[in-house]
């Protein structure tokens, strides 16, 4: 019977050492995600480089790049993150919504229009409009936008209570999600918080007469 060899493990020194670099690795990259859609958001993507990341980020470029060996990793890389950040904050906050009824479907509909305006919006909107004439971004872009859209359309079949065999209601869904990108692009230029808290307050009622969900 053969032994089977045995394995030392790392001195106990090395164990606790390796920890908190991971823990500054980890930090160095969440601070150049977030620096990345911000400067997304207020340069655009011709305006947005590795070298512009890293000195918001405050690190060194080497450092940028040895946790996104290109521009496209980071930037995809970044937007992603967030997403999915604020898609985590509004599934955290479903508890808070009003009991069905309008109110809730209201609530739902706010928090949905709400994913699609902001810094991260404008910020993934830079990104649409450069990957429609650079290939290789484009496929990420794609890819990253259908597992969004995927996401916020079943947390809003969650928190409206609808059926999605019912004929109809995933296409209103859907619809809700095309209106709050609607409304997104219409607060790029001016500030439309107004107006939009109508066309909420109105298709609210419109999603509760058609699915059904203010009983």
């Amino acid at each position: 019977m053969t032994t089977p060899p045995t394995t030392t493990p790392p001195p106990a020194g090395q164990a606790a050492a390796r920890a908190p670099q991971q823990d500054r690795s980890r930090a160095t990259r969440r601070r150049l995600l977030e620096a990345a859609v911000e400067c997304l958001a207020e340069l655009g993507w011709n305006g947005s480089t590795v070298s512009v990341v890293a000195e918001r980020a405050g690190v060194s470029r080497g450092a940028a790049q040895h946790h996104f060996p290109t521009r496209e990793d980071l930037f995809t890389a970044a937007v992603e993150h967030v997403t999915a950040e604020r898609l985590a904050a509004v599934r955290a906050h479903a508890d808070e919504l009003p009991a069905p009824g309008p109110r809730r479907t209201e609530a739902v509909v706010d928090m949905i229009v709400r994913l699609y305006t902001g810094p991260l919006f404008r910020a993934a909107l830079h990104l649409w409009v450069a990957a429609a004439t650079e290939e290789p971004l484009r496929e990420r872009i794609v890819a990253l936008e259908n597992h969004v859209g995927r996401e916020s359309h079943r947390a809003a079949v969650d928190f409206l209570g609808v059926d999605e065999s019912t004929p109809g209601v995933r296409e209103t869904v859907q619809a809700t999600m095309d209106m709050a990108r609607g409304l997104g692009l219409a607060n790029l230029l001016t500030d439309d918080s107004a107006r939009r808290a109508g066309v909420v307050r109105q298709w609210a009622r419109v999603l509760d007469a058609t699915l059904g969900t203010a009983g």
